[in-house]
């Protein structure tokens, strides 16, 4: 984004150059060019608005980070609700139980959030529909995790930083 922002600023800086230069031999010279600059002020006009209205409508959806997820206890999977949104999800792990951390986004809201070793434990009703599932597997131990949203769709974005089994800190693979 930062990139976008140097790019319009280099375009409107030019621009504004091409706009005083102008203004300077037209007052020099009086060539009447008066048409020609408030041609190049209206572009410029035009162009600021735009890029202030593309750049700051986008709003992102990871936008801070949640301390933790808190891990819900019932039936065999495991559910977690994030703190944030208030949405919940589910994982389910080939193997046995996480030793790591998983980092990841919330598969609700997409904000980044953390699943300790050992998540604080609540009791909530769990929502009966269920969107896609997006499996992942680590590149490193083979670790497989299979998420799904309870009671929403899918966020599109969703992703796990690291394997709970190996703690392998790269983005576990999307397949």
């Amino acid at each position: 984004m930062s990139l976008m922002k140097n790019l319009y600023f280099n375009l409107i800086s030019i621009l504004a150059f091409w706009i005083f230069f102008f203004a300077l031999y037209d007052i020099s010279t009086g060539q009447e060019w008066m048409i020609v600059i408030l041609a190049i002020n209206a572009l410029l006009l035009i162009l600021i608005l735009t890029i202030i209205v593309y750049l700051y409508s986008k709003k992102p959806r990871v936008s801070y980070s949640v301390e933790e997820f808190e891990k819900r206890l019932k039936g065999g999977l495991y559910h977690f609700k994030c703190s944030s949104c208030g949405g919940i999800f589910a994982i389910k792990k080939s193997k046995e139980n996480n030793k790591k951390p998983i980092k990841m986004t919330c598969p609700d809201c997409g904000i980044m959030g953390v699943i300790p070793s050992e998540p604080v434990c609540i009791e909530e009703e769990i929502p009966e529909k269920k969107s896609v599932k997006a499996s992942f597997e680590c590149r490193r131990c083979g670790e497989g995790i299979t998420i799904w949203a309870e009671g929403t769709d899918l966020f599109s974005g969703v992703s796990v930083y690291t394997c709970p089994f190996c703690g392998e800190k790269k983005p576990l693979k999307r397949f």
